[in-house]
């Protein structure tokens, strides 16, 4: 029995009371609702948490090759910041903060409608990655005695990663409003994608008034599988709008429960070693500006073309959330923190952005190489096939997948 799962009966963790309150007819208004919540609960922590949180609704346009309709949610909480969500994917395309002069700025790469996230889903950009983060070396991998073989996606059909072409984020997902949050999913059927199980993920988005973003995952299955889900947020915190090459050089970034990345082979799968990162280019265990060691030498970096690493979270149990990433802009002095309660995380400059076939973004340029960051918490990549990570990421039948991730946002006037 693996430690990342607990043997329970799944319950709906979306069954919250909330208030519908349309302003206007909805057919009346097809790209506006606006959602007005009471808060059901005995904390008082709670409700301060969460008092005044607004949810909106809106057209995000039209699914081609589902001929259906997509949803942008919008929560806001007491401070303005916000956070956008689409039910294509269940993907955030915006995330607004205010800087060190109370701007709000938006800090997340993305589009401003769902067609380039159908049409052109280069980079997976914020969305909920499934089943499986990363990459399966060959595509295959072996379950209870079964070989299951998947989409080479990857790597000139060298690996499988994120899910494949038809992975959770290019999914229209189903939505619950909460009182406090969004609630996103997706019912995955047996063998979809090569991955055995009926499956029922879910994925939970809460915005405090602590200016924490909470995203909880869920999954069950009536079948044994695989599951590894996060999310692959881009972020540029001088604002979405820097799009040119090399723009996060700037960012300052500490790494501080972290003291090894799995080493890659030449197409960036483990080994299965474990490689000590202090004093070399990994090491952000103080703080670097990321202009400053990604052009070090080093073979591993060669091999990603910059940072793609998966680092390990020292002194992890499966239980505590771990503070794993500090990311801190001088320019507009907005800071972003990342905590889970996974075993490690993908650190990615960016490095494959900038190709000819993507569209532009919500500034109305192309998104270049290294014009943002992604803290991608995950089980460690191809761990069902490396004999010497212990997390293997299987969802057993009867069991219930609970993991979390935290992005939290301040301002420092001298980062």
């Amino acid at each position: 029995m693996f430690i990342d799962f607990n043997p329970q009966t799944f319950i709906n963790p979306a069954n919250i009371s909330f208030q519908l309150n349309r302003k206007h007819n909805y057919f009346q208004q097809p790209k506006f609702d606006v959602f007005i919540k009471s808060i059901n609960t005995e904390s008082k922590t709670n409700i301060n948490n969460f008092d005044g949180i607004k949810i909106t609704k809106s057209n995000f346009g039209n699914l081609q090759k589902i001929n259906d309709t997509a949803y942008l949610y919008t929560i806001t909480n007491k401070n303005g910041v916000s956070v956008d969500l689409s039910d294509f994917g269940a993907t955030i395309t915006s995330i607004k903060v205010p800087d060190k002069n109370g701007k709000l700025v938006d800090i997340t790469q993305g589009y401003d409608n769902v067609t380039p996230y159908e049409k052109s889903p280069i980079g997976h950009a914020g969305g909920t990655i499934g089943p499986v983060a990363n990459k399966i070396d060959n595509g295959e991998f072996s379950l209870n005695g079964e070989i299951y073989k998947l989409e080479t996606n990857k790597d000139n059909g060298k690996t499988h990663c994120h899910g494949g072409s038809e992975g959770f984020d290019v999914k229209k997902w189903r939505t619950n409003i909460l009182n406090d949050g969004i609630e996103f999913i997706y019912d995955k059927k047996d063998m979809e994608n090569g991955y055995p199980g009926n499956v029922q993920a879910k994925v939970i988005y809460k915005l405090d008034n602590d200016n924490n973003l909470h995203i909880n995952y869920y999954a069950a299955t009536d079948k044994d599988t695989l599951i590894n889900m996060t999310n692959h947020t881009y972020f540029n915190l001088d604002g979405s709008e820097n799009t040119q090459e090399n723009s996060i050089y700037s960012h300052i970034v500490t790494l501080p429960n972290s003291s090894y990345i799995t080493e890659n082979n030449e197409i960036s799968i483990p080994t299965g070693k474990l490689l000590k990162i202090k004093n070399t280019p990994f090491d952000f265990s103080t703080p670097h500006k990321i202009g400053d060691m990604i052009n070090k030498e080093s073979e591993q970096l060669k091999i990603a073309g910059g940072f793609d690493h998966n680092y390990t979270i020292d002194n992890y149990d499966g239980k505590t959330l771990k503070n794993i990433a500090i990311v801190k802009s001088p320019k507009t002095g907005i800071v972003l923190n990342v905590s889970t309660n996974l075993p490690g995380f993908q650190f990615y400059s960016a490095n494959h952005l900038g190709k000819k076939a993507q569209p532009a973004g919500k500034s109305g340029s192309r998104y270049e190489k290294r014009s943002a960051l992604c803290i991608e918490p995950q089980f460690f990549p191809n761990a069902i096939n490396t004999e010497t990570f212990k997390e293997k990421g299987i969802l057993h039948k009867g069991e219930v997948y609970e993991r979390k991730i935290i992005y939290s946002f301040s301002t420092e006037n001298n980062p």
